[in-house]
């Protein structure tokens, strides 16, 4: 299957618009070719450890027998549960892969201590820990290792035959696990992370779960060349122009699965545009939609919607208007991180920093450190403590109101963000509340569980537009786990990290409410009647 790009209307107008200027400039090859200089002298830096990607296939070729070779010593041993601990790109590329594949991979991505405890108890007599962090320090995923380790040698088994390294060479997770005896695979230092898709981080997770790696490398390598050649037919430079040169520009972007056989891919797309894009005061917001969801129903004039499906040849006579993709995963995974580096390049930004997700980190170590006490809620509805950056928020009193006020801080550009720092195996349901936040306040609602989202969208919340209004859902909980050789818990770790983020929204400006749950059933349906 070739990879197609079909385009009507507006954006086809801006793909005859833009990509003839980008052929004459020979974008698509110098892509191909690492040119650094393609995004200007200010990023030339950053792009030029940033371009790895593009030789990802042929580099991660030698990965598949060894990644194979340990998956069957792990199955002869009676190991077949494989749990992947990553943030971000870490995580959702290989989430992808096995979903896609049907086979069956933990995702471990969060700090509700229900949901580590969750991921150590379901059988970890036949579980091996994949601990995936490029840069070796990201405090989520080096407190769930310190989780892993205690409890396998509780159990007697030594942490050293389960656990699974992948880093970057040099990191000092790389040094720590070579030391303890950990299998360690190294990732290419010049890929960033939401764009390792094919390379360790994406393969080494998947592969060991069952997926078929070499089947997806050679899925992007039939793709290559359509995206490194200069001409106006290239997918890559077609979807690169209809993403940001509509008129007016359309700076948010519905992602839906309509029949496609690749399983969750808008939410691996998500975190590479949002993250890629959002800063500077401009960026594409991404929004994961259903096909029966409100804003494509009823589409607002800056919403530009992306199908995904099996034909998009055949799908464009039933969907107007739209960009339709289709392609293999493999291709797939190419094709978005070509269109969105070549995005940054016509939207004049850096595609390869992420300049604005430090200050959340920053702010939930600040308050790990200092351990202020919780301040008091507004009030109490219905179970549910309601608090909120702005005073005005809180006047009328009730819970409806207060997201109604929310509501109304939205500007005819604006955005909702939902953030869900919660134990989401616990309050799958909860996801459900961004359909009716979507038809209540009218505007693009997006959904995050935290602190997952804290790698992807959260750049752009800081360093996108200022248009986002937000509302954070955590829990009280009597449940809660130590980390090892920590002076705090998952609990107070999730906790001073919805307030850390919460704390810089406010800073720069952005209403926030949060709403915390004490009761995983009755507030959720609560806050459902609120928000209808």
């Amino acid at each position: 299957m070739t990879v197609s790009v079909h385009v009507s209307q507006a954006a086809q107008a801006a793909v005859e618009q833009l990509v003839p200027g980008l052929v004459d400039d020979l974008v698509a090859s110098r892509v191909t070719a690492a040119d650094n200089d393609l995004w200007g002298p200010d990023a030339s830096a950053e792009a030029s450890v940033r371009l790895g990607w593009v030789d990802a296939v042929s580099n991660s070729r030698p990965l598949v027998a060894e990644i194979v070779a340990l998956r069957d010593d792990l199955r002869a041993r009676g190991i077949d549960r494989i749990v992947l601990a990553g943030m971000g790109g870490s995580s959702l590329a290989p989430e992808v892969i096995a979903n896609t594949a049907g086979v069956p991979l933990t995702i471990l991505d969060s700090t509700a201590p229900a949901q580590v405890l969750r991921g150590i108890d379901e059988g970890l007599a036949r579980t091996a820990l994949v601990v995936s962090s490029k840069s070796g320090s990201t405090i989520e995923t080096d407190s769930q290792r310190r989780a892993f380790e205690a409890a396998f040698s509780d159990l007697g088994i030594d942490p050293a035959e389960r656990i699974v390294v992948v880093t970057d060479p040099g990191s000092p997770l790389e040094e720590s696990a070579r030391e303890a005896g950990y299998r360690v695979f190294t990732a290419d230092p010049n890929v960033g992370g939401r764009y390792s898709a094919l390379t360790a981080f994406g393969l080494v997770p998947a592969g060991l779960a069952g997926a078929d790696i070499a089947e997806l490398l050679d899925e992007a390598e039939a793709s290559m060349l359509q995206f490194a050649v200069d001409s106006t037919e290239n997918p890559a430079l077609r979807l690169a122009a209809a993403l940001v040169g509509t008129e007016p520009r359309r700076d948010k972007l519905a992602l839906i699965s309509d029949g496609t056989h690749i399983e969750g891919l808008p939410d691996w797309i998500e975190q590479l545009i949002a993250e890629s894009t959002g800063k500077a005061g401009t960026g594409i917001l991404p929004v994961v939609l259903l096909p029966v969801s409100p804003e494509v129903e009823s589409a607002p004039a800056d919403l530009q919607i992306v199908r995904l499906v099996d034909d998009a040849d055949e799908f464009h006579l039933r969907h107007h208007g739209e960009i339709l993709v289709s392609g293999t995963l493999g291709a797939q995974f190419l094709l978005w991180e070509y269109a969105t580096a070549i995005a940054g390049r016509l939207l004049g930004i850096n595609p390869f920093d992420q300049p604005d997700v430090e200050a959340a980190k920053t702010a939930a170590r600040g308050l790990l450190d200092a351990r202020p006490e919780a301040t008091t809620a507004a009030f109490v509805e219905s179970g549910i403590e309601v608090r909120a950056s702005d005073p005005g928020l809180l006047r009328s009193g009730t819970l409806a109101g207060v997201l109604d006020a929310l509501w109304e801080r939205l500007g005819t550009d604006g955005y909702v963000a939902i953030h869900a720092y919660v134990d989401r195996n616990d309050m799958p349901q909860l996801s459900g509340l961004r359909e009716m936040v979507a038809a209540d306040s009218g505007r693009p609602t997006t959904f995050g569980w935290g602190p997952r989202f804290l790698h992807s969208t959260g750049q752009y919340h800081k360093g996108g537009p200022a248009q986002g209004v937000f509302l954070q859902i955590t829990e009280r909980t009597d449940v809660d786990l130590e980390i090892p050789g920590r002076p705090f818990t998952f609990g107070q770790l999730i906790e001073a990290q919805a307030a850390g983020d919460a704390a810089v929204l406010s800073g720069l400006g952005r209403p926030v409410v949060t709403l915390t749950i004490t009761d995983a059933v009755d507030d959720v349906l609560a806050l459902f009647e609120a928000a209808q």
